[in-house]
């Protein structure tokens, strides 16, 4: 039998003598009269907190659960936070969401508490993609927003994230503040629920030819694309809120010959063919690509959930598809993006493009052999948005990602945008196919004048209480006893993000980290290998990101150099087995 802490069980009890439906009441005597507590310590022992996609969780019954009343006390902590922040000022907040399970009941319990606080809420009419929601805040001159999407998550997740009034998520320290003012709310019975729909204002399909206008001003290779306009190119939403927008996205840039998977075409939160709605998963991407082979396409593109991530298949020359990863398609967007703006004259040296410390570090070698500045950020868009926002009026945004399949291009939208990305990727297929090139001949051009690099990731899993404690144990092993050697390869520097510490090996020395502090450690390897350990903010994982690099002297020599690249990943792989 598991035992439960005294304070846990203070929890679950407070929340029972709350103001609750008895549904959610009669959910947690159960768990309080099961032999078995673990589910109840779960659900009761924190609070869910903002960590870099907003507010996530596993819905059902508990303070770390997503639930009506989780999703209403985040809701009360941050409308009173934007009445402290914007006294006597009219506020208004967007709101939307994608096709998760109980989305709208969130989505509108979410409109109402701000209504009851006296906020005008603009609401989507329809569920719409993530970058939607970003433009709506920077249009309507909103002052935050909410998307209520877990995105690539299982169906068992939901959450809630929280935007400010530039069109990214919340940084620091607005992102703490409002988890204050949350924890302020000690009570569901804190929470006004005295809605007025009065403040409501409903977003209609209208708005979306206004974010598409913007989608079609992205295009640099007009003419290329009406020459390749019949290219066959399928897409799958995977049940998500991007059915419409992408499509669109593509039309608007000139492709006409565009096949939705029509298996996948509807919204649908249960993800009935799929066993996780993620495109970084080769499964989810089964559909797509059997469509693919069957009309011959040219490009295969799929999205998640609620829009903002991408995928990107392309013909293997073999009969079938390869998958692209995020640094791929970063490094093919960096370099096409720079490629074209220094054609067009563009690139004057006001320019910059931004990344993260996870991605490959190929696309800062693109941005020097172009003279343009990238900065490199924390892991989670919404650092990138504060780079743009912080630049804004001082430099031009060019374009930006991650490595998880996040990017984006033109500085409208403050967030990953899988729409403006899936039309770009398209456009750089049919720009290379008119000069008689394929993705992977421009890649190995890439690699050829920048270096031949790989990357890799590994995702482990620790559920609970106790899988979060193994994860800072594991954290907290790699600063006490660092290591000097890595599958035979010496480690010489060691930068610890959470101490802002850059630890020289070779010389013995230490230096100062200028960035803000997360809990992150990086090795850099005599080989010019690169391992980044970092828990995940939004689920229970520890990642570890493998990158490897080498010359390419000539194509001939691509699949040599890349088998070599693979086993020194395997290699680095077994040190953290």
């Amino acid at each position: 039998m598991t035992t439960i802490e005294p304070l846990i069980a203070a929890k679950a009890e407070s929340w029972l003598n709350s103001n609750i439906d008895e549904q959610s009441k009669a959910e947690i005597r159960a768990l309080l009269d099961s032999p078995d507590k673990t589910e109840l310590i779960d659900s009761f022992y924190r609070d869910l907190e903002f960590g870099t996609g907003g507010l996530r969780g596993i819905m059902g019954v508990g303070s770390n659960r997503l639930n009506v009343y989780t999703v209403a006390m985040a809701t009360q902590g941050l409308a009173n936070y934007l009445l402290k922040c914007f006294p006597n000022e009219e506020i208004k907040v967007a709101i939307t969401h994608d096709c998760r399970i109980n989305n709208t009941l969130f989505a509108g319990t979410t409109a109402n508490v701000f209504t009851a606080n006296g906020i005008k809420v603009k609401y989507f009419r329809e569920l719409r993609p993530t970058p939607m929601l970003s433009f709506a805040i920077r249009h309507f001159g909103c002052k935050s927003g909410v998307m209520v999407t877990a995105s690539h998550n299982p169906k068992e997740y939901n959450g809630y994230k929280a935007y400010w009034d530039d069109g990214g998520q919340v940084v620091a320290p607005h992102d703490k503040n409002i988890i204050e003012e949350v924890q302020k709310i000690n009570s569901i019975d804190d929470v006004n629920w005295n809605k007025n729909d009065n403040l409501i204002e409903y977003i209609e399909e209208d708005f979306d030819l206004i974010y598409l206008n913007l989608v079609k001003k992205l295009s640099l290779s007009p003419n290329e694309i009406m020459l390749q306009r019949a290219m066959p190119i399928v897409f799958s939403p995977i049940h998500g809120a991007s059915g419409k927008m992408v499509p669109a996205s593509l039309k608007v840039f000139g492709f006409e010959n565009i096949h939705v998977v029509k298996e996948q075409a509807e919204p649908d939160g249960t993800f009935p063919t799929v066993i996780y709605p993620n495109p970084e998963e080769a499964e989810a991407l089964n559909m797509s690509i059997e469509l693919g082979k069957k009309i011959g396409a040219e490009l295969v593109l799929a999205c998640d959930p609620d829009g903002d991530r991408y995928a990107a298949c392309i013909p293997d020359g073999k009969g079938d598809f390869e998958l692209l990863n995020g640094n791929q398609t970063g490094a093919l967007l960096t370099y096409y993006l720079l490629s074209k703006w220094r054609e067009h004259g563009k690139l004057t040296g006001d320019q910059f493009m931004v990344n993260t410390i996870v991605t490959t570090e190929l696309i800062d070698e693109i941005c020097k052999g172009f003279e343009v500045t990238c900065y490199s950020v924390l892991t989670g868009f919404k650092n990138i948005a504060e780079i743009i926002r912080n630049l804004e009026g001082k430099k031009e945004f060019i374009g930006g990602g991650e490595e998880s399949y996040g990017y984006l291009v033109g500085d409208f939208v403050r967030d990953k945008d899988g729409n403006s990305a899936c039309a770009m990727v398209a456009e750089i297929v049919a720009y290379y196919k008119t000069k008689g090139k394929s993705i992977q001949d421009v890649l190995a051009e890439i690699y050829m004048q920048f270096g031949f690099y790989k990357e890799s990731l590994i995702s482990v899993t620790k559920k609970g209480k106790d899988g979060a404690e193994q994860i800072q144990n594991l954290m907290s092993g790699f600063r006490t006893n660092k290591p000097t050697e890595m599958n035979g390869i010496k480690v010489v520097k060691i930068v610890d993000v959470k101490e802002s510490k850059i630890y020289d090996l070779i010389n013995g020395t230490e230096s100062e980290l200028k960035m803000d502090k997360s809990n992150v450690i990086q090795f850099y390897l005599e080989d010019g290998s690169k391992i980044s350990a970092r828990p995940s903010g939004t689920e229970p994982k520890i990642k570890y990101y493998f990158s490897v690099n080498e010359k390419l002297p000539n194509r001939e020599a691509y699949q040599a150099v890349q088998e070599s690249l693979d086993e020194k990943i395997e290699g680095l792989k077994k040190y953290f087995a």
